[in-house]
């Protein structure tokens, strides 16, 4: 296609875009439209709805967008990814307009770069990696990416905090297929590293007070950030020995928990199917420090500390043996509106938490290797649906319709995949 064409292609565009704007503010209504809010839509530069939706669920978790914007108000930082992040949400907050599009050219361009040097491990898949199906409730990082990019076509491809970014090696590029829990987890993980590394330099330049002897010798782990408040819970691994009855617990951080998936369940069935008892025997014994020998125990995993926002990973892409590669399950799964966690642990700070669905992402498709990713989520009183550039209005019992098909085939879906949801205190 030529430059003229080119530019009536992009031109066209738009003002589709345009038309879609202006009756997205005519249905919520100048009266009902909350004050200071905004609702564009973001540009795909290609196979970028996996990092599109996530951001537009984030945006609207408002503990994190308050987070980004307050840093966006401190003093100019050189340019990372958060910078990046940090002018996308403030020009969509200052945005004149109500409604719109806006290219997050800027933070893509930045993402590539940040990841261009990385290099890809080898899967030993012939095809694509996709994520694991093990019983990890933070899974590994691993890339989701096809061979090449049809063009034009819109297919689309867990760590826990404290992991260096660097260290999942994710090369975010806009022609390959990405996996939108993997780019969630890279992004919070980048944050994190930021924010520590800033505070870290601000010590030994003196503009904050400096710790003990260990801490500046770097002996002492760094200070949690707003990330880890925001979305950071803990979970307590209990064993207990079926010989002698003691039992010992062991806390490990999460910033997000990820759950097998059943046909026509709910998300509090996987949840408790998280924190299932599972017995240790045969060559899995546990080595009891009482008994001081390998003895058959009881093991289970409950939540000891609940999130700010607890973000819930369902794990939808499977690896079947007797197919050699993954596929996705499109289980029947209810998320509800409303929320409370029934697999905490005795010791638990505020078990009786509530929280209040506010975002989700959905993976559209009938596999890992082709789909595309779009994001719903609550503002104020109402559910919007943003598909890359289209912003939608949507009835909360079309929410529904993300739930997965009652039947096991292999048809298209619209399944959640990520579910956000915020606490009430």
């Amino acid at each position: 296609m030529n430059f003229f064409g080119t530019m009536v292609t992009w031109c066209l565009g738009f003002v589709m875009m345009g038309a879609n704007a202006s009756a997205l503010e005519k249905e919520i209504g100048p009266e009902q439209f909350p004050v200071n809010e905004h609702y564009f839509g973001l540009v795909n530069f290609g196979n970028t709805c996996y990092c599109n939706s996530v951001l537009q669920a984030l945006y609207f978790c408002r503990p994190f967008r308050e987070k980004v914007l307050a840093y966006k108000s401190q003093p100019r930082k050189k340019e990372n990814l958060l910078t990046c992040l940090a002018d996308l949400f403030h020009s969509i907050a200052t945005q004149k307009k109500k409604v719109g599009v806006i290219p997050p050219k800027k933070f893509i361009t930045r993402l590539r770069k940040d990841n261009g040097a990385a290099q890809r491990p080898h899967t030993g898949l012939d095809e694509a990696a996709a994520p694991s199906s093990g019983p990890s409730p933070t899974t590994p990082a691993r890339t989701l990416v096809a061979a090449a990019a049809q063009p034009q076509a819109r297919a689309e491809a867990a760590m826990p905090i404290g992991v260096p970014a660097s260290a999942e090696a994710e090369l975010f590029d806009n022609y390959m297929q990405q996996d939108a829990h993997e780019f969630l987890n890279y992004l919070l993980n980048t944050i994190a590293d930021i924010l520590q590394e800033e505070r870290k330099q601000e010590k030994q330049n003196g503009r904050l007070p400096n710790g003990n002897i260990d801490c500046e010798n770097n002996n002492c782990p760094p200070d949690p950030t707003w990330v880890h408040e925001i979305f950071q819970g803990t979970l307590t691994n209990e064993t207990r020995c079926l010989t002698c009855e003691t039992i010992s617990s062991k806390d490990e951080d999460f910033i997000d928990l990820s759950v097998d998936v059943e046909q026509n369940t709910s998300i509090t069935h996987c949840l408790r199917g998280f924190s299932n008892t599972e017995t240790l025997c045969s060559e899995y014994k546990y080595y009891c420090e009482e008994c001081r020998s390998k003895q058959e125990a009881h093991k289970r995993m409950k939540v000891k500390k609940l999130p700010m926002i607890l973000a819930l990973h369902l794990k939808r892409f499977k690896y079947m043996d007797q197919l050699h590669r993954y596929t996705k399950l499109s289980y029947r799964v209810v998320f509800p509106l409303e929320l409370r966690l029934f697999n905490t642990s005795g010791d638990a700070t505020n078990p009786d938490r509530m929280y209040d669905l506010v975002a989700v992402v959905v993976h559209c498709g009938s596999g890992p290797n082709r789909g595309h990713y779009i994001a719903i989520v609550k503002s104020h009183d109402f559910w919007l649906l943003f598909d890359d550039d289209i912003v939608e209005k949507i009835d909360a019992q079309a929410i529904e319709e993300f739930y997965g098909l009652t039947t096991d085939s292999s048809k298209n879906s619209e399944s959640g995949y990520i579910l956000f949801y915020q606490s009430r205190d």
